[in-house]
Parts: C-alpha cells; sequence; structure tokens
C-alpha cells in the first residue's frame, strides 16, 4: 500500500488535481456491511464509553490539577455507576480505554472485563494521532494494546482514535495489528468496510458521530471556552429520537458517552430510559461494537441483493 501524499504547502484552492483526489482516495467507505437482521432482531444498539480519565487533560499536554481530578471523577464515580446500572438491566457495552489509564488503575479494566464488557483501544495517553509520524503512532498503538490486554485479560479487538483524530496512517496501522474494526469515522451511519487507497481491507468501520456524543452538549471547558448548552431531557430526546429513527429503518443506534461527562446524578438517567425504551420497542439486540463488528463482517447482504 502506498504511502499517503505529502502535505502541499499550497493553499487548497490551489492544490494539483492528484493531491486532494490522493487525499479524498486515501480512507473511503466501501460497502454496506447491512445484514438480513441484526442477530435475528430488527434493530442493533451498541453503547460505548470513551474512558479518557485523566488522560482527557494530560493527552494534549496539559498539568491542571483541578482538570485532572475532573477526569478522576469518571474513574471513582462515573464507571461505577454505569457499570451498576448496565448490570440492572443485563446490557452489554464497549469502553474504550487509553492505556495510561489502565496503567493508574489496572483494575478498572479487569473489572469492566468480569462483567462481560469490551475493552477497545483509546490511544496511549489519549494522544492526537493526526500529529503523529508512522513508527510513533503504530508503536503507541501497539504498545496500549498490551496494556490493555494485560489489564483486562481480553484481546482488544477495535480502535477509537482519541478525539477521533485519526492521521493517514490510522487506518494502514489498524490493518497491519490485525484489528477487527475501527470506530472513529463518520461516512455512514451503519458499519461499511474501509477502502485503503481504494482498496478493501476487510476492516469494519463502525461510525460514530458528534450528534450521537453526550460530551457536544454536556462537557464544560474553559480552553476552548465551551459550556453545556442543552438540558439533559433535551439530550435524552435527541439521543431517543435517533434510536427510533434507527428502530424504524432497522438499522443500529451506536452512542458515545463518557463516564465523567454522563456519570452525574443528573444525567445517568438519561442512559437509563434509553435502556429503557429500545426494551419497550423490543426486537432490539444490545451487544459490544466486536460483536456488531464481527456479525456485521459476517453476515453482509451481497450488494446487489441490498435494495438500500
Amino acid at each position: 500500500m502506498g504511502e499517503p501524499t505529502p502535505a502541499s504547502p499550497l493553499p487548497s484552492w490551489r492544490w494539483p488535481e492528484a493531491d486532494w483526489r490522493a487525499l479524498v482516495g486515501r480512507v473511503r467507505a466501501g460497502r454496506r456491511l447491512r445484514p438480513p437482521s441484526w442477530n435475528g432482531k430488527r434493530c442493533a444498539v451498541a453503547l460505548s464509553f470513551d474512558c479518557d480519565h485523566e488522560t482527557f487533560e494530560m493527552g494534549a499536554g496539559g498539568r491542571a490539577m483541578g482538570r485532572i481530578a475532573w477526569g478522576e471523577f469518571g474513574r471513582r464515580v462515573g464507571v461505577p455507576r454505569i457499570l451498576d446500572l448496565l448490570s440492572r438491566h443485563d446490557v452489554p457495552a464497549t469502553f474504550f480505554v487509553p492505556a495510561v489509564c489502565a496503567l493508574i488503575d489496572p483494575d478498572e479494566p479487569r473489572r469492566i472485563a468480569a462483567q462481560g464488557h469490551e475493552i477497545g483501544i483509546h490511544g496511549w495517553i489519549h494522544e492526537n494521532n493526526s500529529l503523529l509520524a508512522y513508527e510513533d503512532e503504530r508503536a503507541l498503538m501497539e504498545r496500549a494494546r498490551d496494556v490493555l490486554r494485560e489489564a483486562s485479560g481480553t484481546e482488544p479487538l477495535g480502535l477509537r482514535s482519541a478525539n477521533w483524530d485519526l492521521s493517514p496512517n490510522t487506518i494502514r496501522i489498524v490493518r497491519e495489528m490485525g484489528l477487527l474494526y475501527d470506530s472513529s469515522m463518520m461516512a455512514d451511519e451503519e458499519p461499511y468496510e474501509l477502502l485503503l487507497d481504494g482498496a478493501a481491507t476487510g476492516l469494519v468501520e463502525i461510525p460514530v458521530e458528534w450528534l450521537r456524543d453526550d460530551a457536544v452538549y454536556l462537557l464544560f471547558n474553559r480552553n476552548p471556552p465551551t459550556r453545556p448548552y442543552t438540558p439533559p431531557a433535551d439530550v435524552l430526546d435527541i439521543f431517543r429520537r435517533e434510536l427510533d429513527a434507527a428502530w424504524e429503518e432497522g438499522g443500529v443506534f451506536q452512542l458515545v458517552m463518557h463516564p465523567f461527562v454522563i456519570g452525574y446524578r443528573s444525567r445517568i438517567f438519561i442512559l437509563e430510559e434509553l435502556i429503557r425504551h429500545a426494551k419497550e420497542k423490543g426486537d432490539v439486540w444490545f451487544c459490544t461494537h466486536a460483536e456488531l463488528a464481527r456479525h456485521a463482517r459476517d453476515h453482509a447482504l451481497d450488494p446487489a441483493r441490498d435494495i438500500r
């Protein structure tokens, strides 16, 4: 597979056609991986939690004690509260964990995995992959996988790039490492196969989207200066509408949450109400991202027979 085209020093409106075509064509959405049903159900629900914790501050080089403590809330309060809720409703989920978070508290991924949930790769220290050279990015991803394997006793099968910032090499590295899937891109609402320089990779993409992310609506930040602007009840309404539409289409409802965002007493009801709502609708498969990726890959319809 070829190397990414070097960044052009010219302004974008002066890029040669070969440059912008190479950029657009580096990673693309291939065939939609649409099975006849989702493990015998009409709709799949894939819940995920990005356990950024202290690395939310440290990943970009920050050292603010208060913000590190804010991340610690996700570890001390958010994750236990989420695990308790998932256990009460007997629902599996996927937890994407930066390796440094697993080194700070190796018991956390062990407890998560022991309850039947999936552990996925989420960088070494929540670093921005788009700023890394190929050698550094691959070394960090491999080290992260080793740490998570040791801490959780399970084999990580998927990647979620921190902040969804991928480099031109990220998907190449995911393929080289033999992972099953990525969950960092936004080209569809359904799982699809990833293309690299126009060639099928065999990798599954479980797409994310900012509007299905709790942090977009509820995250407080001084730098950059962002404030929660959506009441929790309205966030629930947005997520519920996404779930209802996925159910009507016979598709996938995938959601991204953060323990230090969703884990507060006045917000955790969002997660519980979504689970209750999905169960009330019925004909829903609650699954981990790895289960979803494997099922989509192994049971996808022939594109010629997919009438969508």
